[in-house]
């Protein structure tokens, strides 16, 4: 008999490729809609399939997911089912037609991107003129008609001094602010990944701007490769770390029915597609997501291997160990590695 495993807390679902941006850092190097995306049937039935695996939620993204025509179907449908539901768009070109659909779907999370506190850094990062101003227009709207609104900022290099200028503008707003790391994957280039000494820095920033204004004034957090166990801050994210989440409490879904632990790793951790196979076998499998779902410590790289939190960590975050390290389980955007780093060079 095989294991029938919990269903995971949230799936991520890529339910198109298209996209109206030409972002410099995004992972999937969205544009064109793929050839072969789910049909609007393929679509809802896989609705009724997540919630057959126990799945709690969606975050429903894209490329831009509400370029795709069906969208409210597919988000009613979530919803319908008795899954919570989440919207992650870029903000731009928002009609007053998908504004109004957005509302009647009651989403218990809409996001947008901002990457630039100023216009002429956020439009360079997202490639179009013109989506800085757009862009905070859509907050401003989602906001005002009382909607939980969130906002989602990618750093690299370009944009790590425009933080302080997006802080200004989302204070007393009471949106919610998560802050991720962009990886190498798709457009971004390595010459635009933050070093490590960056990456302290943004981390430092998010410690300090959460001791400085209280929830209410700004909710801020690392996403999931934003940590760990420092020996100085505080935890930065919502909730502790635990070792990466995909194909735990994450699973990832292409917009041609791929299926992942998490949609920011590459091709290469595909592991299956509802058209080939169900999406109950592809979770429950014994092979699915086996670098997350069962750690040893001989999987880890040297420094984690050694480490007081290695079993609790196993790593760090999937996606920037195998993009910057090569391989799985060896993290070293690790806060505590870094300080350690830091030490011996000012020793």
């Amino acid at each position: 008999m095989p294991v029938v495993r919990p269903g995971p807390g949230c799936a991520v679902w890529e339910i198109t490729l298209r996209c109206n941006l030409n972002c410099m850092h995004c992972g999937s190097a969205a544009g064109k809609a793929r050839s072969d995306e789910l049909t609007t049937d393929e679509a809802l039935q896989l609705c009724d399939d997540l919630k057959g695996i126990g799945c709690q939620g969606v975050a429903m993204m894209g490329g831009e997911p509400l370029l795709r025509k069906d969208w409210p179907s597919i988000a009613k449908q979530v919803r319908d089912v008795g899954m919570d539901l989440s919207i992650i768009t870029n903000g731009y070109k928002i009609t007053e037609s998908k504004f109004q659909r957005i509302l009647d779907v009651n989403p218990e999370l809409v996001t947008v991107s901002i990457d630039g506190g100023h216009a002429a850094v956020h439009d360079k990062i997202r490639g179009v003129p013109g989506s800085f101003k757009e862009v905070v227009a859509t907050l401003r709207r989602f906001v005002k008609s009382g909607l939980p609104t969130g906002v989602i900022t990618t750093v690299h290099k370009m944009n790590l001094g425009e933080l302080p200028t997006i802080r200004k503008l989302l204070l007393g707003t009471g949106v919610a602010w998560q802050i991720q790391m962009a990886t190498p994957y798709g457009r971004l280039t390595y010459d635009h990944v933050l070093s490590k000494e960056e990456y302290y820095s943004l981390a430092l920033f998010i410690a300090a701007t959460r001791k400085r204004y209280s929830k209410k004034e700004l909710m801020i957090a690392g996403a999931h490769d934003m940590g760990y166990f420092s020996r100085v801050l505080p935890p930065l994210q919502v909730y502790p770390w635990q070792g990466c989440q995909a194909g735990i409490s994450t699973l990832g879904i292409e917009s041609n029915g791929n299926i992942l632990g998490c949609l920011a790793l590459p091709p290469k951790f595909v592991e299956g597609n509802i058209r080939e196979r169900p999406l109950k076998e592809i979770w429950n499998d014994d092979a699915f997501s086996s670098y997350t779902r069962r750690v040893r410590r001989t999987d880890l790289g040297s420094e984690c291997a050694s480490c007081t939190y290695s079993k609790i960590c196993k790593g760090g975050c999937s996606a920037v160990s195998h993009s910057m390290a090569g391989g799985l389980h060896r993290d070293p955007y690790c806060l505590r590695l870094i300080e350690e780093e830091l030490k011996k060079s000012n020793s």
